[in-house]
């Protein structure tokens, strides 16, 4: 399921689902959202000359 979908539920019904309050949940999104641009800013590989 979809965050798009939890977002209409209310508060009961949205920790029922996810196991978590939604303040922890929107917490854990934030800290994955700034992990992904992190990962995204140094991504890819090194440059490297292989000298055989």
């Amino acid at each position: 399921m979809k965050y798009d979908c939890l977002k209409d539920f209310k508060n009961e019904e949205f920790r029922r689902l996810t196991g978590v309050k939604r303040a922890t949940f929107e917490k854990m999104v934030d800290i994955l959202k700034e992990a992904e641009s992190f990962k995204k800013r140094f991504g890819g590989r090194s440059h490297k000359i292989i000298y055989n």
